[in-house]
């Protein structure tokens, strides 16, 4: 079941490419931009993650932090955030336990999907961006979105 606009965003821990433990509590206070992606080094997933990569610097005087998941391991994360120079935390999602708690699913839940979250200062689900083609369209409309939250 897919999480929705007005709900609490669930918590995890999870690891990111340097090996540290991460959890969403960990940015309350702030803005977080939660995007899910299929797979390190793809050419769909290369092109959302630069078009984050980016506009870094806007999300970040938006007052938003910027984390990507997917179940590649934290080792592929490392290798291609340094690859594009992402300036942002990458998560490792084994299993996807944490994709499928949020319903970042596509395809009738049996693939990865491409879902970004805006999830305020509360933790509260504020937008949810689902599309598996439009790339850019995730930095796009979840910036526009996160711009016009009050702060």
């Amino acid at each position: 079941m897919a999480v929705k606009v007005g709900e609490q965003a669930p918590d995890f821990n999870l690891q990111d490419q340097n090996g540290t433990q991460v959890s969403l509590k960990d940015f309350r206070g702030k803005a977080v931009v939660l995007y899910f992606y299929p797979k390190d080094d793809t050419p769909g997933c290369t092109m959302e993650s630069c078009a984050f990569r980016d506009q870094y610097e806007v999300f970040k005087s938006a007052g938003a932090e910027v984390i990507g998941i997917s179940g590649d391991s934290p080792e592929s994360h490392q290798q291609f955030s340094s690859k594009y120079q992402l300036p942002f935390t990458l998560l490792s999602d084994k299993g996807n336990k944490v994709r499928q708690l949020y319903g970042a699913t596509a395809a009738f839940g049996l693939f990865p999907g491409r879902v970004t979250y805006v999830i305020n200062a509360e933790g509260i689900i504020q937008y949810v961006f689902d599309s598996m083609l439009n790339f850019k369209g995730h930095v796009e409309e979840t910036l526009k979105q996160l711009q016009s939250l009050p702060n």
